[in-house]
């Protein structure tokens, strides 16, 4: 694995990056197709197991939410890793993200929880990370967790 320096950046936020989880359906963790690289939705896993379970507006704050949204990021990131055999430093820019955030009906602070997952990617990338971004209300996500977050990324 060639050392980019991206990890070094991941390490100064107070990350760590975790190895890339295996897929648990029937779907492959991410594509690359002519210098794009699509990540499959990331969940809030830890080394422990899924964290952060519940909707924002009902049990979940918003602090806790951008919490978990960062940690979906950060899985997203691991992924990528894998995506370029291990080579961060083919990764461009991030040109989208879509933040899906299971809801309470009357929540409207959608954006702000999606903050937490973009802030780790500009954070990580600098001016690379700078992407679109969808943040969308859902009524459910995979086994309760409050956020997932898929991405799109420009490769060398």
């Amino acid at each position: 694995m060639k050392d980019t320096g991206i990890e070094a950046r991941i390490s100064a936020l107070g990350y760590t990056l975790p190895a890339a989880a295996a897929p648990i359906a029937g779907f492959v963790p991410f594509t690359v197709q002519d210098g794009l690289a699509f990540i499959s939705g990331q969940l809030p896993l830890a080394a422990d197991g899924l964290r952060h379970i519940g909707k924002l507006g009902a049990d979940i704050s918003v602090e806790e939410g951008q919490k978990a949204a960062a940690l979906c990021a950060l899985n997203l990131v691991a992924q990528l890793r894998s995506a370029c055999d291990g080579d961060l430093a083919l990764v461009r820019r991030c040109l989208r993200l879509g933040v899906f955030i299971n809801a309470a009906p009357d929540f409207t602070q959608h954006p702000e929880v999606a903050n937490g997952a973009s802030d780790l990617i500009v954070g990580i990338f600098g001016e690379g990370g700078r992407h679109a971004r969808a943040a969308v209300g859902v009524g459910s996500l995979p086994r309760g967790v409050c956020v997932e977050v898929e991405g799109l990324f420009l490769l060398s």
